[in-house]
């Protein structure tokens, strides 16, 4: 009898190499040889690459640096999905264990008084006591016959990959938004430079019409319009100072800090964008973590079909108990008081009204939409790169024609001025010609702040310098 049980549990012990389901076969997703907007635009050759890691460096500004280190040890959301992480690999751990067989040990003393009123006994009868004294070891063991144990390892296996990639997503997430926020600030100090500056022209201004109104050469009409557009832009310059605020407030809370223990002294925005390698688009499914996410959570789903197969097959339980059971401490170890067990059974589900065929098709259609996710992920990263491509191309040009109208403006204003000066215009001509090159000038710093805030777009829409293989094996 032991002989054909053992000879069972070997059986069963090879033939757990089986594995029913789907094999893995990782889905197409939609590409192109070449992006359509990179006409023009630099093309990433071997040694020419995104940063790994410090992909900000690229902007040469060792403020921002600095600010994005102290992204990774002390933003909140950053903590969260780091949790989030050691969870997912703490299941994998749990559903390993269930590749080894369970065992536990039981230890105590029992005593048992019967009633003397028991059924079907004579009513002459007497309750008796009995009692033992136990020591066992159990062991008990599923034969992962179809792979359900594994699959369920592989599926925990996946989604830990799947929340490694949602960390380095959430990461680039918030490193991009830091340098957002930090090159919004610094064009925020360029246009409260630039009304600075504006204020002080039109105080001369003023001083101006107020001298010729004095000496007779101008009507005080002049005066009002001047001081009227003195006080307007000085208006516009201190509303700069709420937007500034607010994004240093943004900046502290992305870096753990409260806004009250934090500052940045002013800097006017003086970057210029920087050239950015974007590859192929083929490379583009290896660099976006959210694409290995998304192609991580299809093998989790192909997984959940195999488990969900298995549930057909019959499970096969192997149980072994020894140990010693004696009357009391004194006997308890003796040959006479060992006892043992082994046994096996097998379970298999004749009739659940259909629940493990709704389990297979609910697999199934979760695979499905993956799938169906995993390629709209690409499809978004697409998009991302192409739009970020086509604005920092369009607002390049754009950038040269601003430049040429900054110049026709503040030379328009010049010469407005002198006729002023020599009595030739009224002052209307000159009010004008300020407030369209003010206007210009500001457009031109809020193009530069657009370019840079594009290029960091791009930059992330591009993966960050991450590839697949950073990905924990586990």
């Amino acid at each position: 009898m032991t002989r054909r049980l053992v000879a069972f549990g070997l059986a069963a012990l090879l033939l757990g190499g089986c594995m029913v389901g789907p094999d893995y076969v990782k889905p197409d997703a939609p590409s192109t040889s070449a992006y359509k907007e990179s006409d023009g635009w630099k093309v990433a050759q071997p040694s020419d690459a995104l940063p790994r890691g410090a992909w900000w460096d690229l902007f040469n500004d060792p403020v921002l640096h600095d600010l994005e280190e102290q992204v990774a040890v002390a933003n909140q959301d950053l903590k969260v999905a780091e949790a989030r992480l050691r969870e997912a690999r703490a299941a994998v751990r749990f559903n390993r264990a269930g590749l080894f067989p369970t065992i536990s040990t039981t230890f105590g003393p029992s005593t048992v008084r019967e009633s003397a009123n028991q059924p079907f006994l004579s009513s002459g009868s007497r309750g008796g006591h009995s009692g033992d004294i136990l020591l066992s070891l159990d062991m008990s063991y599923e034969v992962d016959l179809w792979g359900r144990v594994r699959r369920t390892v592989n599926a925990a296996r996946r989604e830990s990959q799947a929340t490694a990639a949602d960390l380095e997503t959430a990461r680039l997430s918030l490193q991009a938004e830091l340098a957002i926020d930090y090159f919004e600030l610094r064009a925020a100090d360029a246009q409260q430079q630039l009304l600075d500056e504006t204020v002080k022209a039109f105080a001369d201004a003023l001083r101006l019409t107020e001298n010729r109104f004095r000496g007779g050469a101008a009507p005080q009409a002049d005066v009002a319009q001047a001081q009227t557009q003195l006080d307007t832009t000085r208006v516009q310059a201190t509303d700069i100072a709420v937007q500034r605020a607010q994004l240093e407030h943004a900046i502290a809370i992305l870096i753990g800090r409260p806004p009250a223990a934090f500052s940045l002294p002013a800097r006017p925005l003086d970057h210029r964008p920087p050239d950015v390698p974007t590859g192929v688009p083929s490379q583009l499914l290896e660099r976006r973590p959210d694409i290995a996410a998304a192609e991580r959570r299809v093998a989790e789903a192909n997984e959940q079909i195999g488990i969900a197969r298995a549930a057909y097959y019959p499970t096969v339980l192997l149980n072994a108990s020894v140990g010693f059971e004696g009357s009391s401490f004194g006997n308890l170890m003796n040959a006479s008081s060992l006892i043992w067990s082994v046994g096996a059974s097998i379970t298999q589900t004749i009739f659940d009204g259909g629940r493990r065929r709704a389990t297979s098709e609910a697999a199934r259609a979760a695979y499905d939409a993956t799938v169906a996710g995993y390629r709209q992920t690409t499809l978004n990263a697409f998009q991302q790169v192409e739009d970020n491509l086509v604005a920092l191309r369009v607002l390049e040009q754009e950038a040269q024609q601003q430049r040429r109208a900054v110049e026709s403006a503040q030379l328009s204003l010049q010469l407005f001025t002198n006729r002023y000066r020599g009595g030739v215009d009224n002052y209307l001509q000159v009010i004008t010609a300020q407030t369209v090159a003010l206007q210009n000038q500001r457009n031109e710093i809020d193009i530069l702040r657009r370019r840079i805030d594009a290029s960091v777009l791009l930059v992330k829409a591009l993966g960050g310098g991450w590839t697949v293989a950073d990905l924990p094996a586990q």
